[in-house]
């Protein structure tokens, strides 16, 4: 059974997140599942990209991602939410690259539905295309299936 995690706690309860729990979870949460597709929500945030400590989440992942962590071999990234929530266009490059270092054949479009202010998921798709992606970049993605689709 796969597993999609909401990584980043409810932002109103003001807990701890960032590269220390993203480390515990690494560490103690994927060897329990080995060969279990795990789904990340959010680039590992809970939406937008505006707060820092979801980048420093992210980059936890990336590193393990880059030094071939066998932890990382089944984890996927969804970008649901992160386009078009808060102030998110001043970080288009840097989202976008993050994704690139992700691998892009482990990024999962989505859309969370009506969320927030009430973005559907047709406004979700187009701010997600305002990222600086190119064509070939976003074909990779729109295609890119969960295994557990499969």
């Amino acid at each position: 059974m796969a597993i999609v995690v909401h990584l980043r706690s409810p932002v109103t309860r003001h807990r701890p997140y960032g590269a220390t729990e993203t480390a515990v979870f690494l560490r103690e949460v994927l060897p329990a599942a080995p060969r279990v597709p795990v789904q990340i929500a959010h680039l590992a945030g809970s939406g937008g990209y505006d707060d820092p400590s979801v980048d420093k989440a992210l980059s936890v992942f990336i590193d393990a991602i880059r030094k071939r962590d066998p932890r990382m071999a089944d984890v996927y990234f969804d970008i649901s939410g992160v386009a078009g929530l808060g102030q998110w266009q001043g970080k288009k490059d840097l989202i976008a690259a993050r994704m690139r270092q992700i691998g892009l054949k482990r990024i999962l479009w989505g859309s969370d539905g009506a969320f927030g202010g009430g973005m559907t998921p047709a406004q979700a798709l187009r701010a997600f295309q305002e990222l600086p992606l190119s064509a070939r970049e976003l074909q990779i993605i729109y295609t890119n299936l969960a295994p557990y689709m499969r």
